[in-house]
């Protein structure tokens, strides 16, 4: 194995050649190494997607996809990707449980969203508020998906409503573009609950919207916006409301941002070219940048809202300039509730620590 020093002093096209034994490509028309890069298409990746950024000396070839596909191939044998889009929960689960080692991580959080916007209530379940959900009937489309797990660790930091203290019932079909749901992580474990916990299996073919219409459920924890809420069914209606008010405040007691998807270099590359996780972190905190100035620009507007400055202003206002942030330091609390809330809620066999996910290279970047 070569190490960094080695590495570094190959430089250029020797220290390429090792990238190119593991899997990168090679460009008929420049003689160029490429990485092949999967993720979603977000406005703080375009830059890469468009072929404005990339690593110094190699090329980037971008592949948009779904994280659905993305984390079938990286925990498969293909792992396609020299640099893929991850789910974060799904990688602990299955670094914990499984010993899954294929990937290491940079800390670039391509992916985040607050999850109040994620439950839903009957409007004659009589459930007003957070605390209503104890001893309640609660359908999901997988427990132990990234978005649920984050529901459940802010019911019960800020309103006590502990996993064990709700009635689960886990849809066997889900209306998002995953179809089928199984009794597991996401990412191919099983969960390590205590015995008598209170999860059961919703009817064949019913997917979560249709538990809440029949009353099989009174409520939902679930990412995906559900059918009878895209249609307006009067039945149906999100708990907290109005929405940004309550994600806002949950951002000024917390400080909190919640992850949900992460980036890994696959490991193979990785250890022969140990120079490469920290030259990609830095080619996504530089299209990261690039998105900020497109959403600071008043001259024209680069995104399809009238008053998308107003709005990046009022964020940075509340939750600092560069809001989205990368690094281990700045993302500490996001990344231990992510392991407390994993050992909490079943989903792993064992407490971690998150530092042992990271490339040790990436530990002290900041982007």
């Amino acid at each position: 194995m070569t190490t960094r020093r080695e590495a570094l002093k190959l430089g250029g096209a020797a220290a390429l050649g090792l990238l190119t034994s593991h899997g990168g490509t090679v460009s008929a028309e420049t003689g160029q190494t490429k990485i092949k890069v999967a993720g979603y298409a977000y406005d703080r990746v375009q830059a890469i997607k468009d072929g404005k950024l990339g690593v110094e000396q190699v090329g980037v070839s971008f592949h948009e996809s779904n994280i659905y596909r993305m984390n079938d191939l990286a925990f498969g044998p293909e792992k396609t990707y020299e640099v893929t889009e991850l789910g974060l929960i799904p990688y602990v689960t299955k670094y914990i449980n499984d010993g899954f080692r294929g990937y290491t991580l940079i800390p670039v959080f391509i992916s985040r969203t607050f999850r109040h916007r994620n439950i839903y209530v009957h409007v004659e379940s009589g459930i007003e508020k957070p605390e209503d959900l104890r001893g309640r009937k609660v359908g999901t489309p997988g427990y132990g998906s990234s978005a649920n797990t984050w529901v459940r660790g802010m019911l019960y930091d800020q309103y006590g409503v502990a996993a064990k203290d709700i009635q689960w019932i886990e849809a066997t079909r889900s209306s998002d573009i995953s179809g089928v749901v199984s009794s597991s992580n996401g990412a191919g474990s099983r969960y390590h609950l205590p015995d008598n916990f209170p999860l059961s299996q919703g009817p064949p073919g019913i997917d979560e919207s249709e538990l809440l219409l029949s009353g099989a459920c009174d409520a939902l924890v679930t990412p995906i916006t559900p059918k009878a809420f895209e249609e307006g069914n009067p039945k149906i209606r999100q708990l907290f409301s109005p929405l940004k008010p309550a994600e806002q405040q949950y951002y000024r007691d917390t400080g909190i941002f919640p992850i949900m998807h992460v980036v890994g270099v696959r490991a193979d590359v990785a250890a022969d070219n140990p120079w490469l996780p920290a030259a990609v972190f830095k080619m996504y905190s530089e299209a990261k940048k690039a998105a900020y100035a497109n959403l600071a620009t008043t001259t024209v507007l680069r995104t399809s809202l009238p008053w998308a400055a107003e709005e990046y202003e009022e964020t940075r206002q509340l939750m600092g300039d560069d809001y989205w942030r990368y690094g281990i330091e700045a993302n500490r609390k996001e990344l231990q509730s992510v392991m407390r809330y994993t050992h909490e809620q079943g989903l792993v066999k064992r407490s971690g620590d998150f530092v042992e996910l990271f490339h040790p290279e990436t530990l002290r970047l900041i982007g």
